[in-house]
């Protein structure tokens, strides 16, 4: 699968813009500031509904425009697809797959894949939990769409329970009469069901990733590993299948229950699951030097590609501003490992930070301009 033209209408700081891409590398070349991070995060955001930079879809609109257009063809063998999105910061975003305007936003999903490594990639490393949960997700979607049904449906329902749950302890700290929380067990039904079907495929996703991953540091730095990956879940247990699950976040919301109401929140469920990632014996996180964070984040990502490659799902292979950040070895090592994607994007502030093993087309990029050269 590849991209074969990106179009971009008020998309960051492009008010129009049409490139041609082709298969194999394709890097964009330019001063930092000129929008060629913005060029790749636009593939992105068609692969995953989101940007690797910001949170919410505001930033993405062109300062002055309501809205934004990102569209793309996209080829898969003999088969082609056009997939738009029009961002409406405050609004629905809406879809067309093909033209067509009888789609969701999320039924995109699985058109575009894409793999990005980014200096933000350190944070899963160095970062909170959430930078991790994201990641895991993020994954579990591409491989399976119809997971962001399951995700949109898990924090709906944390939503709802969050609210009553701090509207419950709003009154308790007042001295108000104690509320009807049977509405709570509905919800604890909903949450366990969803959270069970969330980490059944996040516990099924780190066994297919833990030996890609030390693979994937293997190669990037021989003799650093080994690396492993251990899911740290709220609920604790061993339960693996959905059912056990479900039991299992149930007994643990059961016990839970009066902290929750007296701190008006949900304690218990994937939201507040975390990736321990282990280097050696030792936790990454506080332990790994700076070069030993970038390669694990980078072996994280390359287990990612090898792992959609292998179910048969090749993504783009997005590279921003990667280079700039890594010692010459690393930088190689990196060039040779993802120089035969079926597509990979660079970004690179000056063309001697773009890898001789990166050969292919390239793109200038200043002033709002894109131009081949």
């Amino acid at each position: 699968m590849h991209v074969t033209h990106l179009s971009l209408a008020d998309f960051r700081s492009y008010a129009r813009a049409e490139v041609p891409l082709d298969a194999g590398v394709t890097a964009f070349v330019g001063p930092n500031g000129q929008g060629k991070t913005n060029l790749v995060e636009a593939v992105g955001y068609l692969a995953t509904l989101g940007s690797h930079r910001v949170a919410s879809d505001a930033p993405l609109v062109r300062m002055g425009a309501e809205r934004a257009v990102v569209r793309a063809q996209v080829r898969q063998g003999d088969r082609r697809q056009l997939v738009e999105l029009e961002l409406n910061p405050g609004k629905a975003n809406r879809a067309r797959i093909n033209r067509s305007s009888q789609v969701r936003p999320r039924d995109v999903l699985g058109i575009v894949r894409t793999v990005l490594f980014a200096p933000e990639d350190l944070a899963l490393v160095k970062g909170d939990p959430g930078e991790r949960r994201r990641f895991l997700d993020e994954l579990i979607t591409a491989r399976s769409p119809r997971m962001a049904g399951v995700r949109s449906d898990y924090e709906r329902v944390l939503k709802q329970r969050n609210t009553l749950l701090k509207t419950a302890a709003l009154a308790r700290r007042h001295g108000g009469r104690s509320m009807d929380l049977s509405t709570l067990d509905v919800w604890d039904q909903h949450l366990a069901r969803a959270g069970a079907e969330l980490l059944a495929q996040r516990l099924d996703l780190i066994a297919a990733l833990q030996p890609l991953a030390d693979k994937a540091y293997e190669q990037l730095a021989p003799g650093g590993g080994p690396v492993m990956l251990d899911y740290k879940p709220s609920a604790p247990g061993e339960a693996h299948t959905r059912e056990d699950l479900c039991a299992q976040l149930m007994a643990a919301l059961a016990e839970a229950r009066k902290q929750e109401i007296e701190r008006g929140v949900t304690l218990i469920g994937p939201h507040r699951d975390d990736l321990v990632l282990r280097l050696g014996q030792l936790p990454a996180k506080g332990y790994a030097s700076h070069g030993e964070s970038w390669s694990y984040a980078l072996a994280l990502r390359l287990a990612s590609y090898d792992l959609l490659r292998a179910e048969g799902n090749e993504p783009v292979l997005v590279l921003d501003d990667v280079f700039a950040e890594l010692d010459a070895r690393r930088r190689e090592r990196l060039a040779e490992l993802v120089a035969p994607g079926e597509q990979v994007l660079v970004t690179a502030a000056v063309d001697d930070d773009v890898p001789d093993a990166l050969a292919g087309a390239r793109y200038a990029v200043s002033g709002g301009t894109v131009e081949r050269v």
